[in-house]
């Protein structure tokens, strides 16, 4: 299954400004913002994201209301998975969930 998975913005990579890392239920993740040139998010931004890249920029209650959809269908772990997948780069990190 094709999963959009929404992500909140927490940083922008230095020097190179196409990359954020994203954070999906504890877990962060470098993302590609290169395809939201003519809407660039900014830091607290929420996003959908797919295989690496964020596919468009989404309010908080769409990301809440995607993910509870994503839980009520039980692939809250596929979700995860894909996102824990990505390997953009060493500094990924999982953080404990708040």
């Amino acid at each position: 299954m094709c999963l959009a998975i929404p992500g909140k913005i927490v940083e922008f990579i230095p020097d190179i400004r196409s990359l954020a890392l994203v954070e999906v239920a504890g877990v962060r993740r470098r993302v590609d913002l290169g395809l939201l040139d003519d809407d660039k998010p900014a830091k607290g931004d929420w996003v959908l994201i797919h295989v690496g890249f964020a596919m468009s920029k989404i309010s908080e209650q769409d990301a809440i209301e995607q993910m509870n959809t994503l839980a009520m269908l039980g692939e809250t772990e596929a979700a995860l998975q894909e996102i824990r997948g990505y390997g953009l780069g060493e500094e990924d990190s999982e953080q404990p969930a708040s």
